[in-house]
């Protein structure tokens, strides 16, 4: 069984529909821990509902102090990360402990309306502002650039011209719950060969 942490900042919808998956399925994969920078975000409580561990580490100890971080991770066994909604940017001695084996999902089709400050509703509305006839999603794996990693993984989704930034997000939103939790497992299973 390989052991996943969950790597999140917000409200926890995708780590929710991550948990879940693993959870009804019951095989090679299971999420082990949930990593939250943020004390008041939504996601403590799907992840106390749900039976999933989670400890509360502060940005300035996730990007100062490697030795805690990484004794967490070890503690729990954790042999992959997901980002699942986190805003920091991984730190170097993360991506060294894990190499290709931290994911990220983001809200566009890479390259285009990734990078600094470009994460859920700016990245709607940049993408209803520019016209595009077309959104979705990118899965990556995460280097020391932002969303500069390999893309794993891209699902599309039209854009018609009356769609407001709520109406992508609605439909970014339903890519990532039909796509995330199975390309993770895939993932995994191929770089562990389950």
């Amino acid at each position: 069984m390989k052991r996943i942490a969950i790597f999140a900042s917000g409200n926890g919808s995708n780590a929710e529909n991550i948990i879940k998956y693993f959870q009804e399925r019951g095989k090679s994969v299971e999420v082990a821990l949930v990593i939250c920078n943020r004390r008041e975000a939504g996601v403590y409580e799907r992840a106390n509902r749900l039976g999933i561990p989670i400890i509360h580490i502060p940005k300035s100890e996730i990007n100062n102090n490697a030795e805690r971080v990484l004794e967490v991770l070890r503690e729990y066994k954790i042999d992959f990360i997901v980002l699942a909604g986190f805003m920091l940017m991984v730190p170097d001695y993360l991506l060294q402990a894990y190499p290709n084996r931290i994911i990220n999902i983001h809200p566009s089709l890479l390259p285009k309306f990734g990078g600094k400050g470009m994460h859920g509703h700016n990245v709607h509305k940049a993408v209803v502002e520019a016209g595009e006839k077309e959104s979705g999603i990118t899965i990556h794996y995460v280097n020391e650039l932002c969303d500069g990693g390999e893309i794993i993984f891209q699902a599309k989704t039209e854009i018609f011209p009356e769609d407001t930034p709520d109406d992508v997000e609605t439909k970014i939103h339903s890519l990532e719950k039909e796509h995330f939790p199975r390309v993770i497992e895939e993932v995994v299973e191929r770089i562990f060969g389950e």
